[in-house]
């Protein structure tokens, strides 16, 4: 477990938020492992206030929960049923949202959106390739969901934490750099202006990634 060196509050928190999620989904905190605060804090040699904070914050994201009187436990990965349903959803939401990106996607948009494809391939050769190709894979869709100017519906898809739930699957090898090609196909359609072929490279892409995936959990 790692240690912080004492800095802003903010910042403290932040820094053992991000270092407990990544256990969470890198498997070092399997499913339904308890979690003690207080030794949580020993550990990250903080005091127990970061740690309270980060907790709450990961009980938001689904990855933990709050057991009465006992602290915190892990929670189970996803099942096949919760894993359709998710992307069910993802199918209802995102190739439309790619179809209005390449209608009203900005200039600047276009850009990171390019910048985000590379940043994706060099990840690929990478030693902590995982840890990056997930951190990309939540921005590039991110980016699709901002280009498509709709609010809400990037809002809906956010409180699923879909991401997070699907990469701690992905952790068992079900994550490849296949993805990062789909992107790239995503991408390109966006930018020559075409939601047809936006909404169907964005729906090949989920259904590719959905069809990985299960292969995890049957």
């Amino acid at each position: 477990m790692p240690s912080f060196t004492p800095g802003a509050r903010t910042m403290l928190g932040d820094e053992v938020y991000g270092a407990l999620q990544q256990s969470i989904l890198d498997g070092t905190f399997p499913p339904d492992a308890r979690i003690n605060a207080g030794e949580l804090a020993r550990q990250f040699e903080v005091s127990p206030t970061p740690v309270r904070e980060a907790l709450a914050r990961l009980e938001s994201d689904g990855l933990v929960e709050k057991l009465p009187l006992r602290g915190y436990r892990t929670t189970d990965l996803l099942d096949r049923t919760r894993l359709t349903e998710l992307f069910e959803l993802r199918l209802l939401l995102e190739p439309g949202s790619a179809a209005s990106a390449a209608e009203r996607r900005s200039a600047t948009d276009l850009k990171e959106l390019a910048h985000e494809v590379e940043a994706g391939r060099t990840a690929v050769g990478e030693a902590d390739a995982y840890r990056l190709l997930s951190r990309h894979d939540v921005r590039l869709h991110d980016l699709v969901f901002r280009s498509a100017r709709n609010e809400t519906v990037r809002q809906a898809y956010a409180r699923t934490h879909c991401h997070l739930h699907t990469f701690r699957l992905a952790y068992t090898g079900a994550y490849v750099s296949d993805t990062v090609d789909e992107h790239a196909a995503i991408v390109r359609a966006i930018t020559d202006g075409d939601p047809v072929a936006a909404a169907e490279s964005m729906r090949t892409h989920i259904e590719r990634s959905r069809d990985r995936l299960m292969r995890v959990v049957d």
